[in-house]
Order: structure tokens, then C-alpha cells, then sequence
């Protein structure tokens, strides 16, 4: 070990290390970080800067050639001292010297706790991710998940959020939080997903545990006033607010010192119409939350409802004074200049909160902006008194409509001293609530109400804060200032500091804008607890970080956010909750023993090189290394016998193999490709498509047409003309006959903004995004073609009108400025898109699917040389048909297939679809792009902005595909399609039967584990079945294969034997026909042969399945569990040895 080494070498100097302290050394490791928690804590910071002392004289004595674990230890050891730049300096050292770095779990994990402190996120995410991949069974991976659940809150992703957030919650293991603060976490996802039953549920459901802490029950309480408040829970107005007022009470009651919760109270006090009662509360919660804009803007409008203009005056100009983006204010301010007629005073704030990043009414604003200034035009000009009764009775109506809406947001002056950790977890809503206060109306007389001037504040948005105090200290309420920024980019920058203190804390931190640009919406809530890093147990302190930290993060990465100099937080449009949650460490923090970082048998040779600065800035990002090879190297060749294997993989591990993986072991975690190299010129980026026109039967079914599609030199195909050529009768597929055949049948509907093809806008439409917002929800066929139908038809009648008032339009439409231009893009229209209609149902569609035996085998649904024929199952739109139904301006949102197979998709007509299609060496570019945009390539809908793609040099083929035509999908392609006209479309999936295929979906299948994912298609369950299905000629595809069986094989034979060995009984369960390949219930991998069900599951016969490792978190020596048998081991020998590679063919079919 590098201890050992660093004794022996350091005997001649002044520092040396003796066996007591080596020992001491790897026993502090167990504590992975708490070494606040050590009963001797200064004695070990004095032993470990001993330590760190020897180890570097060391270094300089030998001209850096030491070993690289040598650096490893350095890095966790200045990580334990929270020395971060040293520490990232070290595991550079080791990442440039260890070509196998990944294999290193602990250093992955010290990484990730580095990058985690610079508010590296994009990093720390995959540092976490390659943690969990190389060793799923860490001994801290309950803390991985929950840090990835904060990382991914506060990047928007929700869903991956709420699953990292579900597995900390089913790991028994110790971490920084406490099972109720995870499932506090968990509610609040579902509220900020608007599934505000699910968490009302949820809240509901904390409330009775009985040993809940007083700060998480004042919370949940505090978060179900406020839902109540702002949803519709439990019926009338009056009801809902009655709820709301008696929760937040009870809150009070619990914490009394919350100025957010008296804030709240104060909302539902206006609302109600209690004026006094509402500015008691107000004050109580400036007493208790010190200067909050958000409350000041609240009291400006309870004044400005009182006919009291001058103190609404002074309570918007302290709100714009505390933080200068804060929109509503400037909003509010504006109206009241409007009304006592200073026009170019209300210009002014008007345009102030159109410079805000949380204002949510950008148009609006822009078009009351324009009309006053030809308001003010026509004053200046005319000067006759007329105009004002008219302005002001416009005015009056105004305010007299209005109602009391604030934000929701407590607001602090900074924490300027002391050392504090903070996270922050951020969700953002804008949905509006009741009682928005309005824009006065134009000089036309237009009675359109216009959207809300205040930012929304139907949802919570939190901020997680963890802490640490003294255990004599009282809890108390942190201030930070952070500032807003935009709903859709949401970047949130995490200032990591915390307490010198013992005490684990949530506390609630009302938060306010620190600069003049951006602000923060109201709701959000900041979670103070003190272990969140696990390796750190005190953090540095918090005089000069910001500066310091920043320059040296953007030195090792230069594409990483600059953090500000203070922190800042996604723009949230509603309120929340900020409350104080006490939690104490358990003794099991202090005494929990893992693997040690320190491995007490490694040396400190020397290796071959040359010295190198300890300080190198080389960067340590996962993604710089190449693609791993599908098929490395290995002990055992493919060409073995199944003895040979078996033979050689006895006795590997006593708990048998830890993960999964199709890749070898030693294979490093999969990553996105880098962009070719070189790069294409520009006038190569829009290429031609490859299109094939046919005119005949024979043409379909010419071979080189298989071969042309297949190509992996061809990203896309477009065959022309096939219906026409075939003479397929389309007309089944259309919307009268689907109908007739089954009207009752479920669409799944999206709700979508009707754009340009090539564009993406805002909702305010004025910036392009990547992030495609598209609500799901479900209808019938009968009903989605009666909205076709009507869509249609109105499209005809707006045609006419169009028509008629082309003459109307003056030639001022053309000269206006670039706001009124950006006006014109919104309000979008809604339309929605019928998609995933499942037409799998022989017996419901046997004329459709019947049909479709027309096409040439290699497009068929089912044919012998299609991979997803052999799953042995059916897979909703990968193996059976799927049909979407469109209206002009449906988005299919940017994708690659499930397990990146080939796709087919035949239009029906009558209208067009354009399609935008990217070769598939090009997706990690579009990934990059997806996580600067806080988009998760896999999961989230996007629409790619073209301008940066070509920025990129990305290649992008773009064309119209015709009633008739057949797109082919080659594997691994990136596409996105938008609908011309009225149209339908039919497709699925197909798996040619070559290496290029198996490659890519297996890389996915890697990819998708990486990213806790599931894999739609068990490439495991398909392999075996194509060794019994199919004679490979290819000898690279016979080679991958056999190699996935070889892995498996050994799997099986190593997890069955250590199982056995540990006296816990096999049972033999078997498999029927047609079943479905099991998944783990947990983290949704796939499970093969051997299964591990609950007892309780096994006697009810449910079955609900366990891969190995989520067995062991919930029972470690799987007391609960029965291990079940799918296959018998004799079976797959017989599988692997028949499985050879056939001689080739002569000719291809």
C-alpha cells in the first residue's frame, strides 16, 4: 500500500508513519467522510496531515515516478480534510496515470464528491452513474442516488429524480438523510409535477408516522396549505381556502419562527377577503423572515385593493429595491404609475420586467408597451383633455377586478458570515392560479382578460440545504440570496459549505435575487443537513470560495458554467414552503463499516514516465476516453468449451458476480462518441437524401434495395412510391376505416403548440429552445377522428377568411419593430397528436396486418431475419404495428429507436410529414446538446434548434415524405418528424441481422443501464434465443454473441455457486411460452435465469422479481427472499456448444 511505502520511504526525513497510525489511517476510511464523527477527530486531522505530508515529500523525493494508486490515496485524503483543490489535483494525477481508472470505484466516488462541490453537475452526474455501473453493490451507493436525485431536481430531469430518489428509499444501507426526508423529497416530485393527488397522498401519508420529526411535519403541513391554496383538492373556493388556512396553522403550531408559512397565511387571508388578518400575518412574516421582495409585493397589493396608492408605492419600491429582477413588482409597479396616468413611468417598469428571466408574460408586457406609447404619441399630439376619462375609466376597471396575488417567496438578506453547505434543488412550475392580477385593457375596448403579471404560484419550489450545527446549538434559518433565472434553461449552482456542527438540520431559507437581471420565483425550499457528503465531514469555509473555486473548475473544465458569486436558482413560478427539518445522525453514521479506501497491500514503486506537476489541470471527464470495443480481449476464448468455462470461472467470489454487464469486464463504462473528426465542411451539412424509386412489384423485392438500406453508410432511405408499387391498400389504415373496425379503441394524445417545422420557441416565443413542451393524455379513436375532422374544417374556414382579409392588411405590418415581430409568433395554437395507437390485435385488425405481408421480408413485422422476432414475445411498437394520427403541426420530438433498431414508417396520406434525420456517429452531440439545455437525451422531449447543429457542424437530411412512402431508419439514427398535413402514419421496428445491429442495440443496452434506464429490448433474452434460433454466417456477429453467452454462462454458474455455498436453495420455477423476460422491480435491469422474489410475493404467486443486487439492499443475506430457476444449467451448455458459426452463404437473400 501507499502507506506502507510512504513509512518505509519516509523513515530518513522528519515525518515517517508507523503501523498504529497506518492502521488508524485505513480505519478512518470507513467512515467514508464523517470524520467529525470520529470520537478523536483533531488527533486524526493531525494524522492525516501527516500523512499527506509524507506522501508528497515522497513525491518530490522521486520526481513524481510513483505508482498511481499512490495519488488516489492523496486525493482521499485531502478530500477528508475538504482540501478540494488538492484533492482534484491528485485524482488528475491518478486519471492521467491509471489507464483503467474506471475500475476504481472509490476514486469515481471521490471525483464525483469533488465535482459535486464545484457545482459541476454534468460531471458529478456521470462520475455517480460510472460508481454504479462498475459496482452496483458500493457500499455507499444509497448516497449516490440521493445526490443524483438532488443533481437531477435540480436540472429539471423529475423523472430520473424521482427514481434515484425511490432506490435510496429501498436500500436499507445508512446515508445523509432519513427515510422520512426521502419520501418528504418524493412527495414534493410529485408536486412539482403537478400530480398534486399523488402527493397530497403522499403528505398524507408522512403525517402518520408517529415519530415524525416537528420540522418535517411543519413542512408537510406548510406544503399542503399551500397545494390547497392553489389547486382545486376539495371543491368551492371557500372550502379549499379553509383547508389551506387550518394546515398552515397547524404548521405554525409546529414552528412557530416560520416566515414563510405566515406569508403563506397571509395569502389565504386576502383571498378570503380578511384584510387585517392578512396584514398581521404579513408582518409576522417580515419579523420572522426579515426582508422578503415577495411579501412587499403581496402588502403593495393588499394596499393598492385599499384604495391606498401611496403606501402600495413604498411597499413595490421596497420589493424592486430587495431584489431589482423581481417582475410582479415591476409589474405591479407599472399598473400603479398607469393609473394616476404617468405613462412613461409605467413604460419604464414595464420594460424593467420584461428584462426579467421569470417573467412569464413577455408578450403581454411588449403589447401593453406599444399601445402606450401610441397612447402617449396621441397625447402629445392632440392635447385635448377627452382622452383621460376614457384612460382612466380603463384604469379603474382594472384595479377594481384584480385580485390579491403575490409569490409566495421569502426573501433574506445574504448569510454573509460562517461557513455553510448549501444544495439546491429546484422546480419550476407555471401554472396560474386564481385571482391573477391583469394588465389594464387596450384603448379598443377588447374585454380579453390577459395572463397573470404575476409569476405563478400554484406549485412549491425547493432548494435543499443541507447543514450542520452544534448539538448545543438551537436550529436556525440560514439566509442565502440566489438569483432567478429562466423556467427553461434552469441552471442552479450549488455554493457547497457547511457548519463545523453535529446536528443534522433541514432548515427552511427564504431566498431573494442578488443581482439586477435575474430573480426568483417564490417557491423554494432549502433543506439544511449536515452529512450530505459522504466523504466530508466539515467543510472549508466560506470567505473567498466563490472566487477561488470558480477559476480552478473552469481550469480542469473549460465547458463548465462560471459560478456566480452567489448562488442562483431556476426560476420557479410559485410559492413554497421554507421550513426547518431537525434530524439527528444515528449512531450507525458513526460506527458503519465499509470498504476502505486505503488498500493495505499496495506498494509504492515506481513507474515508467516522467515527473509531472501534481497541480496538472488534465481533465478527468468520463467522456474524453474512446468508445469501448464490443468485443475486448479475454481470458477465456469464445471458442472454449462449456466446460472449459465453467472450469475456469469456479470459485470466482463468494457472492458471485456483482453486475450484469454484456461488456467484459474489464470494458470501460459506455460513452457517447465525440463528433467525427474531421469536421464536414458547411456546405456539406444539409446532404441529399438517399431516395430509391420504385415502379414495380420486382423493384420491392430487389435484393441490392435490402443491401442499400442496411448500409450503415446510410442513415436514412426513403423508398418511393412502395404502396403504389406493391399496390397496398392504404385505405385500410385511414381514418374512416379504423372508425368502422374498432372506434372505441385508445389513442394516446399530446398536447402541442403548433410551430414552424424548422423552429422551436418559448411559450412567450421570444427565444428558441430545445425543450419541447408536449402534455400526455388519452382519448378514442372515435374521438380524435372527430377532432381531425373539425381541425380540418376549421383550417378551410380560416383559409376563406384569410381570403377575403388579405386587403386589409397595411403595409405598416411590414415596418414594425423586431418586439411586435417577436409578438406575432403567440400565442401559439394548441393542436394534439394521436400517437402509439397499439394494432398488434390479430383478431382486431387482421385485414390491416394481413396487408402489410405485401412488403418485402426485410420490412416485415415478423420474418425469420428479424432480430425482434426471435424475443419470443411481443414489445408494444417494436414488434407489432403502431399507428400515429396527425394534424398539421404534429411533433414527433427528436429520438433515437429503443435499443437503436431499425424503424419503419409508411405514410397513409393524405397529407405530408417533413422529417430531420442525423447520422447516428452524430448522438453524442445531440446529448451534450440536451445537457446544456437540462434535457435528458433519452427520456425528455426536445426539439433540436437547427442553427445549433450546424454551429456544430452536424449534418442534418431533411425531406418531405409522401402518402406512399416508406422512411427507413437505418440503427442508431437520430429523427424527428413534423406532420404537413392531415395525415396517418404506421410503424415499427425491425432488426436486421447483422453485427452493425447487434452492436449498436447492445451498446444502447449498456448505455441505458448506465443511465438506470430500462431496456425495452432483454438483449440477455434475445441472444439466447438467437443461439437457438438462428446459424450465423458473420463471423463478427457470431463473435459478439458467443461472446454474450460466454458472460452469462459464467454469471450463472458463479452467482448460482456462491448461493449455493451459502446454504440458500435454488428452486426450480421454469418458463412458459410467450412470457415476457423478467425485469428487476427496483431498478428495472434485466434478470436472467436466476430470479430473487419475496417469500410473501412466491407463497401469493405474484412474483414480483429482484436481480441480485437490490436483494441484497433490502435484505443482506436474503433471509426474505427465494431464489428461483428460470433455466437448467445443462440446457444452456447444450445451448453454448451447439452454438457455432455456420459456413458462409454463397449467395445473400
Amino acid at each position: 500500500m501507499a502507506a506502507e511505502k510512504a513509512r518505509g520511504e519516509g523513515e530518513e526525513g522528519s515525518f515517517s508513519l508507523t503501523v498504529e497510525e497506518k492502521k488508524a489511517l485505513c480505519g478512518l476510511d470507513s467512515f467514508f467522510g464523517f470524520l467529525s464523527l470520529c470520537k478523536d477527530g483533531v488527533k486524526m486531522k493531525t494524522l492525516l496531515n501527516k500523512a499527506i505530508h509524507c506522501y508528497e515529500s515522497l513525491i518530490v523525493k522521486a520526481e513524481g515516478k510513483v505508482e498511481s494508486d499512490f495519488f488516489c490515496q492523496l486525493g482521499h485524503f485531502n478530500l477528508l480534510l475538504e482540501d478540494y483543490s488538492k484533492a482534484l489535483s491528485s485524482y488528475q494525477r491518478y486519471y492521467s496515470l491509471q489507464t483503467d481508472y474506471w475500475k476504481n470505484a472509490a476514486f469515481l466516488y471521490g471525483l464525483g464528491l469533488v465535482y459535486f462541490y464545484y457545482n459541476a453537475f454534468q460531471w458529478a452526474i456521470r462520475a455517480f452513474q460510472e460508481v454504479l455501473y462498475v459496482d452496483p453493490n458500493f457500499c455507499r451507493a444509497k448516497e449516490i442516488h440521493l445526490r443524483l436525485g438532488f443533481m437531477f431536481k435540480v436540472n429539471t430531469d423529475y423523472e430520473s429524480s424521482l427514481k434515484h430518489f425511490q432506490l435510496a428509499l429501498r436500500d436499507s444501507n445508512v446515508c445523509t438523510l432519513s427515510s422520512v426526508e426521502i419520501q418528504f423529497h418524493i412527495a414534493h416530485l410529485f408536486e412539482i409535477q403537478r400530480k398534486y393527488h399523488s402527493a397530497k397522498a403522499a403528505y398524507e401519508q408522512l403525517l402518520q408516522i408517529e415519530s415524525l420529526p416537528s420540522q418535517v411535519k411543519a413542512t408537510v403541513l406548510q406544503q399542503l396549505g399551500w397545494m390547497h391554496h392553489n389547486m382545486d383538492l376539495v371543491g368551492d373556493n371557500t372550502t379549499k381556502e379553509r383547508y389551506a388556512i387550518q394546515y398552515l396553522q397547524k404548521s405554525l403550531e409546529e414552528d412557530p419562527n416560520s416566515g414563510q408559512s405566515w406569508y403563506f397565511l397571509g395569502r389565504c387571508y386576502s383571498c378570503i377577503g380578511k384584510v387585517q388578518d392578512a396584514f398581521v400575518s404579513y408582518r409576522q412574516s417580515i419579523d420572522k423572515s426579515e426582508a422578503s421582495a415577495d411579501t412587499w409585493c403581496s402588502i403593495g397589493v393588499l394596499y393598492q385593493q385599499q384604495n391606498q396608492p401611496m403606501d402600495a408605492l413604498q411597499a413595490y419600491i421596497c420589493a424592486v429595491q430587495l431584489d431589482h429582477g423581481h417582475a410582479a413588482a415591476w409589474m405591479d409597479l407599472g399598473i400603479l404609475y398607469e393609473s394616476c396616468n404617468q405613462t412613461q413611468d409605467a413604460i419604464k417598469c414595464y420594460l424593467n420586467a420584461t428584462r426579467s428571466k421569470s417573467c412569464s408574460n413577455t408578450s403581454v408586457l411588449i403589447s401593453r408597451i406599444k399601445f402606450l406609447q401610441n397612447v402617449s404619441d396621441s397625447w402629445n399630439s392632440v392635447h385635448t383633455a377627452s382622452h383621460h376619462p376614457v384612460q382612466q375609466q380603463v384604469y379603474t376597471q382594472c384595479f377594481t377586478t384584480q385580485k390579491l396575488q403575490g409569490l409566495g417567496k421569502d426573501q433574506q438578506r445574504p448569510f454573509q458570515t460562517g461557513s455553510t453547505r448549501y444544495i439546491h434543488a429546484a422546480c419550476v412550475d407555471n401554472q396560474n392560479q386564481n385571482g391573477n392580477h391583469t394588465l389594464p385593457q387596450n384603448s379598443k375596448g377588447d374585454t380579453q382578460n390577459h395572463s397573470s403579471l404575476h409569476i405563478p404560484t400554484s406549485e412549491e419550489q425547493k432548494i435543499f440545504n443541507f447543514t450542520k450545527e452544534s448539538k448545543d446549538s438551537r436550529s436556525k434559518s440560514l439566509s442565502p440570496k440566489t438569483s432567478r433565472q429562466d423556467r427553461d434553461t434552469s441552471n442552479i449552482y450549488v455554493n457547497a459549505k457547511e457548519h463545523s456542527k453535529n446536528i443534522h438540520e433541514i432548515t427552511s431559507v427564504p431566498i431573494s435575487s442578488l443581482n439586477n437581471e435575474d430573480s426568483v420565483s417564490p417557491n423554494l425550499i432549502i433543506v439544511d443537513n449536515p452529512q450530505l457528503s459522504v466523504l466530508v465531514g466539515e467543510a472549508m469555509d466560506s470567505v473567498d470560495h466563490d472566487s477561488r473555486t470558480c477559476d480552478k473548475v473552469n481550469n480542469v473544465h473549460p465547458t463548465l458554467h462560471k459560478k456566480p458569486d452567489n448562488l442562483t436558482a431556476s426560476s420557479p413560478s410559485s410559492a413554497s414552503s421554507t421550513e426547518t427539518l431537525s434530524l439527528k445522525v444515528t449512531e450507525q453514521m458513526h460506527t458503519h463499516i465499509v470498504t476502505s479506501f486505503i488498500s493495505p497491500n499496495s506498494g509504492l514503486d515506481t513507474i515508467n514516465g516522467g515527473p509531472e506537476n501534481s497541480e496538472s489541470s488534465i481533465s478527468v471527464s468520463v467522456g474524453l476516453r474512446p468508445r469501448p470495443q464490443i468485443i475486448p480481449s479475454m481470458s477465456v476464448s469464445i471458442y472454449s468449451s462449456s466446460t472449459e468455462v465453467l472450469k475456469a470461472c469456479r470459485n470466482l467470489g463468494k457472492n458471485g458476480l456483482s453486475n450484469g454487464h454484456i461488456l467484459l469486464d474489464i470494458c470501460p463504462p459506455p460513452r457517447p462518441p465525440t463528433s467525427p473528426y474531421p469536421p464536414l465542411p458547411k456546405e456539406k451539412l444539409n446532404p441529399p437524401t438517399p431516395s430509391i424509386y420504385l415502379e414495380n412489384k420486382r423493384d420491392a423485392f430487389f435484393p441490392p434495395l435490402h443491401q442499400f438500406c442496411i448500409n450503415p453508410k446510410n442513415p436514412v432511405t426513403v423508398i418511393r412510391g412502395l404502396a403504389g408499387a406493391l399496390k397496398l391498400d392504404l385505405g385500410l389504415f385511414s381514418t374512416k376505416t379504423l372508425v368502422e373496425a374498432n372506434n372505441e379503441h385508445i389513442v394516446e394524445v399530446r398536447t402541442q403548440f403548433l410551430q414552424p417545422a424548422d423552429e422551436n420557441w418559448d411559450p412567450s416565443g421570444t427565444k428558441k429552445i430545445w425543450r419541447y413542451e408536449n402534455k400526455s393524455s388519452h382519448t378514442t379513436i372515435a374521438k380524435y377522428a372527430q377532432y381531425q375532422a373539425c381541425s380540418f374544417q376549421e383550417s378551410l374556414r380560416e383559409e376563406n377568411e384569410r381570403k377575403t382579409q388579405v386587403k386589409d392588411y397595411s403595409d405598416n405590418e411590414s415596418t414594425c419593430s423586431d418586439i411586435s415581430r417577436r409578438r406575432q409568433k403567440v400565442p401559439f395554437k394548441t393542436i394534439k397528436c394521436g400517437i402509439n395507437i397499439d394494432l398488434s390485435d390479430n383478431k382486431k385488425w387482421k385485414l390491416q396486418l394481413h396487408e402489410l405481408t405485401k412488403l418485402p421480408a426485410f420490412v416485415r413485422v415478423v420474418s425469420a431475419g428479424n432480430l425482434l422476432s426471435h424475443v419470443g414475445y411481443t414489445i408494444l411498437g417494436m414488434n407489432s404495428v403502431q399507428l400515429c394520427m396527425k394534424v398539421p403541426g404534429s411533433r414527433i420530438p427528436g429520438h433515437q429507436e429503443n435499443n437503436n433498431f431499425c424503424s419503419v414508417n409508411i405514410n397513409i396520406g393524405p397529407g405530408d410529414c417533413e422529417w430531420f434525420v442525423v447520422p447516428e456517429d452524430y448522438w453524442g452531440v445531440l446529448n451534450d446538446f440536451c445537457e446544456k439545455n437540462n434535457l435528458n437525451f433519452l427520456m425528455s422531449s426536445w426539439w433540436p434548434n437547427l442553427e445549433d447543429l450546424y454551429e456544430a457542424n452536424v449534418p442534418v437530411y431533411r425531406f418531405i415524405q409522401r402518402p406512399g412512402d416508406l422512411v427507413w431508419i437505418n440503427a442508431g439514427t437520430v429523427h424527428w418528424v413534423q406532420a404537413i398535413g392531415w395525415c396517418n402514419n404506421i410503424t415499427w421496428n425491425v432488426g436486421p441481422l447483422t453485427a452493425f445491429q447487434y452492436k449498436l442495440a447492445v451498446e444502447r443496452y449498456e448505455w441505458n443501464k448506465l443511465q438506470s434506464i430500462k431496456s425495452v429490448v432483454p438483449m440477455v433474452h434475445l441472444s439466447w434465443n438467437m443461439a437457438r434460433n438462428i446459424k450465423v454466417s458473420d463471423p463478427k456477429l457470431f463473435e459478439m454473441i458467443k461472446y454474450c453467452l460466454l458472460k452469462i454462462l459464467k454469471q450463472c454458474q458463479t452467482l448460482r455457486e456462491a448461493l449455493v455455498a451459502a446454504g440458500k436453495e435454488v428452486l426450480w420455477h421454469g418458463r412458459i411460452n410467450d412470457e415476457p423476460a423478467p425485469y428487476c422491480s427496483i431498478c428495472e435491469v434485466e434478470v436472467f435465469n436466476l430470479l430473487f422474489v419475496t417469500n410473501e410475493s412466491n407463497s401469493q404467486k405474484t412474483y414480483i422479481v429482484h436481480c441480485q443486487n437490490c436483494a441484497r439492499k433490502t435484505s443482506g443475506n436474503l433471509e426474505n427472499f427465494v431464489v428461483l430457476e428460470q433455466y437448467k444449467m445443462e440446457d444452456l451448455i447444450q445451448v453454448y456448444d451447439q452454438f457455432t458459426l455456420a459456413p458462409s452463404l454463397s449467395s445473400s437473400s
